[in-house]
């Protein structure tokens, strides 16, 4: 199914509304690939706030398929896009930067050129030192994007494994499950003796990947992220699935 006019902003926020709960996602996402990628941006941005929780994960996912196509298409189109991410994060700008992480994360898990440009930019809101980001809720959004592209492209996030460690320790189920899922892939020494000591961690969170909603412990992470491999694949595990 394809656009076969123009639309309006409105419009296609509306469309977007409904498809971005649609039983057929991904696939219905046919109807807005030959919108405009800087059309649907804006829109996009909007979810990130939305009520519905699978909404707005889904806004995350759209966004880094449009932003990776546009990085392909027009590169500097698609920094824009990132730099917003990033001013959105920052506290001069006024605002929360719900979603953000999460997007950017996304974003380069799909794109060479961003990952390059920007993954050093994602995990540095993790370091103490650098960019840290202290409220609790957006350090789940950037665990969660470290975590899309230490799957996609772990040689690139190796700097991440020492950053791990006190998340691993957190109070917090949420961050102490996004930080295992996380370090997984990097199959990184140091996180060991950690995640061994969480696997009987019962604690649930609920986790989206293979763009879908899941609720799983944070035991059940710990167990998947010492599957790894040091070569950095997996044993095969029914509870896994590699990220797309």
């Amino acid at each position: 199914m394809k656009l076969h006019r123009p639309v309006s902003g409105r419009e296609l926020k509306k469309i977007l509304a409904a498809l971005l709960v649609d039983d057929g996602f991904p696939a219905s996402l046919d109807l807005v690939r030959h919108v405009r990628g800087r059309q649907v941006v804006n829109p996009l941005f909007a979810f990130f706030c939305d009520a519905d929780t699978l909404r707005r994960w889904r806004a995350v996912s759209v966004m880094g398929r449009v932003v990776s196509r546009l990085a392909d298409e027009n590169l500097e189109s698609a920094r824009v896009v990132m730099r917003r991410f990033m001013w959105n994060l920052n506290e001069e700008s006024g605002g929360i930067g719900w979603g953000c992480p999460e997007a950017m994360g996304e974003c380069m898990a799909r794109s060479d050129r961003l990952a390059d440009e920007y993954g050093c930019i994602l995990w540095s809101y993790l370091h103490p030192e650098r960019n840290f980001i202290e409220h609790p809720a957006l350090q789940e959004g950037v665990l969660w994007g470290v975590a899309r592209l230490t799957h996609a492209r772990p040689a690139q996030m190796t700097e991440c494994a020492e950053l791990l460690k006190p998340f691993l320790q957190s109070p917090e189920a949420a961050l102490r499950g996004l930080a295992a899922w996380a370090g997984g892939p990097l199959a990184d020494a140091r996180l060991t003796p950690l995640l061994q000591e969480m696997q009987a961690d019962r604690a649930s969170l609920q986790l989206y990947r293979r763009e879908r909603l899941a609720a799983c412990s944070v035991g059940e992470l710990a167990v998947q992220a010492l599957r790894w491999t040091p070569a950095g694949s997996m044993e095969k595990d029914p509870l896994h699935g590699m990220e797309s």
